[in-house]
């Protein structure tokens, strides 16, 4: 019964934590604690029945742990602060609040019309969640500051795993603000990537690549993937967090295209969360799954590794490879190559 309650209150344990992050209850008690409850209430400007809610529920879900009279912070939230990764959390907590929560209350109407029904709760007219966030900037800021947080969580892996020594041009198809471009142009100092955004976004990704100070070797090209042609004379292709938004006839196109700009012997890289061949979790992956189901595009959730597999081989690359990546974040790197003919 503990296990149902979790689920069937899930909605309002993820409430506590976002009102944690919002109001600023966990960086005060890590920052000044342990306080007594009228300490808190003071710092935090709430009323005494607000602030009770507050720390019953933080309290029971481990947030937060009672000593006495005193409240301090978990210590996994410490750690997480100490390693660094407190601020990728807090972003992801906004952008499940502010993007996810809504559309996810389609999902069931989502699965039975087997398209993106909470779209609709976006404001807008476009067809996908991605188009239409250039027309609302906090939303907009909000997604690209979760996305950027998710990939750091995962994306030192990436550049461990992929030896670019030899590659001199790599093309990042939709790479969002640039997180993952930056980050492989930063370790591999001979490298130019060119990085592929919507016409909508390719603004901010050119701000965060001049902020970066990588103008003269990271470049953003406005483009409609499935529309336009990828640029040829390429290394490397990456698909960062792109292939688990799209079917899997549209991510064997888009495929296609990256096998047609490489050269023999070049690689495209998929990066992304990944789910079990088996069908059978990781729970994050299943869980990540209600958003792409119900709210970005028509299509996509966090496939199993052989379905990746499958659609390389059907757009003709050969010598696949699985790359695990560690840790609490189902992500994971598939690398293949266009073998000669």
């Amino acid at each position: 019964m503990d296990r149902l309650s979790f689920i069937l209150f899930g909605h309002s344990a993820f409430q506590y934590l976002n009102a944690a992050c919002e109001l600023g209850l966990l960086d005060l008690l890590t920052e000044r604690g342990p306080l007594t409850e009228e300490e808190i209430r003071a710092r935090l400007g709430l009323q005494e029945r607000s602030c009770a809610v507050l720390l019953l529920g933080c309290t029971a879900l481990g947030l937060t742990v009672k000593d006495g009279c005193d409240y301090r912070v978990a210590d996994l939230v410490t750690a997480l602060r100490a390693n660094g990764t407190w601020q990728n959390i807090k972003d992801t907590v906004a952008f499940e609040q502010d993007i996810v929560y809504e559309g996810q209350a389609d999902f069931t109407e989502s699965l039975r019309r087997n398209r993106n029904v909470g779209l609709r709760r976006i404001p807008g007219d476009e067809p996908d969640l991605y188009q239409r966030l250039s027309g609302n900037p906090r939303l907009e800021s909000v997604f690209y500051r979760y996305m950027k947080s998710w990939s750091e969580l995962a994306n030192e892996h990436l550049v461990r795993t992929l030896d670019l020594t030899h590659a001199r041009r790599l093309l990042d198809c939709g790479g969002g603000d640039a997180v993952n471009a930056i980050a492989l142009a930063r370790h591999n100092p001979a490298l130019e990537v060119t990085v592929l955004e919507i016409p909508a976004s390719a603004g901010m990704t050119s701000d965060r690549i001049a902020a970066a100070g990588l103008s003269d070797r990271v470049a953003v090209r406005p483009c409609d993937m499935f529309a336009d042609p990828f640029p040829t004379g390429v290394d490397c292709v990456l698909f960062a967090h792109q292939l688990v938004i799209w079917t899997p006839e549209q991510n064997t196109a888009l495929l296609r295209k990256a096998y047609a700009a490489l050269a023999p012997g070049g690689r495209v890289v998929v990066f992304n969360s990944m789910s079990n061949d088996e069908g059978d979790g990781p729970l994050v992956a299943a869980l990540d799954s209600v958003y792409f189901a119900a709210l970005p595009a028509e299509g996509g959730m966090i496939y199993p590794w052989r379905v990746h597999e499958r659609c390389l081989r059907e757009a003709g690359f050969g010598a696949v490879e699985r790359f695990p990546v560690p840790g609490w974040t189902p992500h994971g790197i598939i690398v293949a190559t266009k073998e000669a003919p």
